[in-house]
């Protein structure tokens, strides 16, 4: 790097008095760091608690889920699981048609 450009990077110095201009910054660190951080611990602790709570929750009745699947498992709808209904059976034989005549003839 050149020293040219070293020189521009360089932090200028600040007078004491002009930080005893400066409110609020340094109190809001400490601030943070000692009374935020037990009720950031408890906040996290809450929703931890929170959530093996839900997870250890018994459901009520029936899930919506395991109804769906048992219903498809025995082909009662919804799709899948049913089996194609037999084909009609054939028709009856039709029986042999008798021509019987009445007329007689005489012939000489």
């Amino acid at each position: 790097m050149s020293k040219k450009k070293q020189d521009q990077e360089t932090f200028a110095s600040i007078s004491a008095d002009d930080l005893n201009k400066v409110s609020g910054g340094a109190a809001r660190v400490t601030a943070r760091s000692s009374g935020a951080n037990a009720e950031i611990t408890s906040l996290l602790t809450n929703v931890t608690n929170s959530l093996k709570d839900l997870a250890n929750q018994k459901p009520s009745g029936m899930d919506p889920m395991m109804m769906m699947m048992m219903m498809m498992m025995m082909g009662g709808g919804g799709g899948g699981g049913q089996v194609a209904a037999a084909p009609p059976p054939p028709a009856p034989a039709t029986p042999p048609v008798i021509n019987i005549s009445t007329s007689v003839k005489r012939g000489c």
